[in-house]
């Protein structure tokens, strides 16, 4: 294994960054590679290149890479919510709630988390435990209309047509292509047109 000093592993990185503004994504790549033959544990080289092999659709390698991430740094919250992503997208949702989990545990407030958690949990039909987890989502992020759309199809699934349409007034105040989306899917009370 060859070695790499700092001031070169610094040189590669501005490297592969610069090729990535430019959207070189094959030099960036390669930049990556040569970093991690150097070193296969550089947690920031595995991310960069966890995250270019997602892009191409190679979900099981970005996997391996965000995995490896997560072993070096435990109390990263980007390293686990990036391995949930992948495992949602994967379908594995029982693994992805475990993967949320430990990035909430990092940090409660990581509204992406919390989102994401919802929605393995209503992947997995577990309505009533997504609820918390989305009004949650919904406190840290009030004016995101994604949240707050799965909130209503939650509360509609459930049974609660009232607080779907509470959720559909709110929404049409700033999103009122959302809250008319969710009023025709639900067949509830579509807020006037502006």
């Amino acid at each position: 294994m060859a070695t790499m000093g700092r001031l070169e592993r610094w040189y590669w990185q501005q490297v592969a960054a610069w090729s990535l503004v430019f959207g070189l994504k094959a030099p960036a790549v390669r930049c990556y590679e040569r970093i991690l033959a150097a070193d296969p544990d550089d947690a920031r080289a595995l991310a960069s290149m966890g995250f270019q092999l997602a892009q191409q659709d190679r979900l099981r390698e970005a996997l391996a890479r965000f995995d490896r991430v997560a072993q070096l740094a435990p109390d990263s919250v980007d390293s686990h919510y990036n391995r949930a992503f992948l495992l949602q997208k994967l379908n594995d949702h029982d693994a992805a709630l475990d993967a949320f989990e430990r990035a909430l545990a990092i940090s409660p407030d990581h509204d992406l988390a919390l989102y994401g958690k919802a929605l393995s949990l209503i992947s997995l039909r577990r309505l009533d435990e997504a609820v918390a987890p989305l009004e949650r989502n919904t406190k840290l992020q009030p004016m995101s209309p994604y949240g707050w759309y799965q909130l209503g199809r939650v509360q509609f699934d459930r049974g609660k047509p009232e607080k779907t349409q509470a959720i559909i007034d709110r929404l049409a105040k700033f999103e009122p292509k959302v809250a008319a989306q969710l009023a025709r899917e639900t067949g509830l009370k579509a807020p006037p047109r502006p």
